[in-house]
């Protein structure tokens, strides 16, 4: 089975192939070439290596973690195949390559090759369960990315929405996936080879295996993120195994004393060396991923929310949750301004809205402080966690895996309710 990953979108790329390639037009080609709208002289063409393992094609400048507060752009390899499609003012690049090779990546580049195996094993599992559903369903019309707007509320979700040229792109959007680059240790490899076509199903269809950094000490669910549909393999909990249930999260009083403190959990941690062996460099920078702080003057936000939702609020008074989920992540936030109040949802709306990439989380409180010397208040939102919440929690696993969990442990964990069944990848 392969998967074909869009990389980029260009009106230039330079690649530089180590090896000898052959074009779908007959042409050999190694060493360094640009191609753009002038010399692409085809809508379509790949590119195959004469030998897969000893080749590989490297791509300058590509971006990660776009519209998020580490994106950032680097240097990266890829194996396989190289596909060029021209497409109005654009050339898409786009990586062809069987699936357990791409998943070599993906393990190392979702998190660190010299994470404990027993995690990487678990990201393999639920990282193989997704892009396969992907592959399988293609075709499918989801409607997993919506919007409800009535002139009072504007509630958006997004998903995963399928590809026109491509399986599934490189980025955050579906899975980080780049390239060999990050592929430092022998223990990516070994986590795929010895979970080979393993998979996680409920009731014999595959899982929706949904996975963030840090869930902040309690799990969400499937439809306070997108649309309003279940599963009972994501369901709420905590992420303490053998704990007492979650209190109710749901009620502002409970969510904010949650917010507010440091609950035992698994991804409340600051074990530096576990941290250092599981995050790759641009995580690492984000040091208060359990429980956060930002502050913005009145004129500060106003203008963020003015840019990021295109609409004129006035100046900003008062931001209030209406609805949280069962992680105490808000689903529903009424935004008074002084021209215009609306509410708005879900989860990654909010956290887009509030800032100029985007909040760690909609597991938030919001304070107002009067600014000394100023008439304008400072608005103070303490936070937990990172991302969406849902699924297994990267950080909480790792935790997992270094306590001596194995990755059949670490799933029953994330995915209550779910099934390790084995599918064949021929």
């Amino acid at each position: 089975m392969e998967v074909s990953v869009g990389i980029m979108e260009t009106s230039e790329v330079e690649i530089r192939f180590n090896g000898t390639y052959t074009s779908s037009h007959g042409e050999i080609l190694s060493g360094v070439h640009v191609f753009n709208m002038q010399n692409l002289n085809s809508d379509q063409i790949i590119f195959s290596p004469e030998s897969f393992k000893d080749s590989y094609f490297e791509i300058a400048d590509v971006t990660i973690g776009k519209d998020f507060h580490w994106q950032q752009q680097e240097a990266q390899r890829f194996m396989g195949n190289l596909k060029l499609i021209r497409k109005g003012k654009i050339i898409i690049v786009i990586n062809e390559l069987p699936v357990e090779e791409y998943l070599r990546s993906v393990v190392s580049s979702e998190m660190k090759a010299t994470a404990p195996l027993e995690f990487l094993k678990a990201h393999a599992v639920i990282s193989r369960s997704w892009v396969i559903s992907q592959i399988m369903h293609k075709n499918a019309n989801k409607g997993m990315t919506g919007m409800i707007e009535n002139g009072q509320e504007c509630i958006k979700w997004y998903d995963h929405t399928q590809h026109i040229d491509f399986d599934v792109c490189a980025d955050d959007h579906c899975q980080r996936y780049q390239g060999i680059t990050k592929i430092t240790n022998s223990n990516a490899i070994k986590a795929v080879t010895e979970t080979t076509g393993l998979i996680l199903t409920y009731y014999g269809k595959i899982c929706d295996t949904r996975f963030s950094k840090c869930c902040g000490g309690a799990f969400e669910r499937f439809d306070s993120c997108w649309g309003d549909e279940t599963h009972p393999y994501l369901a709420e909990g905590r992420d303490l195994p053998h704990s007492p249930h979650l209190p109710d999260l749901t009620d502002e009083e409970n969510a904010t004393n949650w917010i507010t403190n440091y609950p035992a959990s698994l991804c409340n941690t600051s074990d530096r060396r576990l941290l250092q062996d599981s995050l790759n460099g641009y995580d690492r920078t984000t040091t208060d991923f359990y429980r956060w702080k930002v502050e913005y003057s009145q004129d500060e936000l106003s203008d963020i929310v003015r840019t990021r939702s295109g609409i004129d609020f006035g100046d900003i008074t008062d931001l209030i949750p209406l609805k949280r989920g069962v992680s105490g992540r808000i689903i529903k936030l009424r935004i008074i301004g002084s021209k215009k109040s609306m509410t708005i949802g879900k989860e990654l709306e909010i956290r887009r809205i509030l800032s100029r990439s985007h909040l760690y989380s909609s597991a938030f409180i919001v304070k107002k402080e009067k600014c000394e010397n100023e008439l304008q208040n400072i608005f103070v939102i303490k936070g937990a966690g990172w991302g969406h919440g849902v699924g297994l929690c990267q950080i909480g696993a790792a935790i997992m895996a270094s306590k001596g969990y194995d990755f059949r442990e670490i799933l029953r964990h994330y995915y209550p309710s779910s099934t390790l069944s084995a599918i064949s990848i021929k």
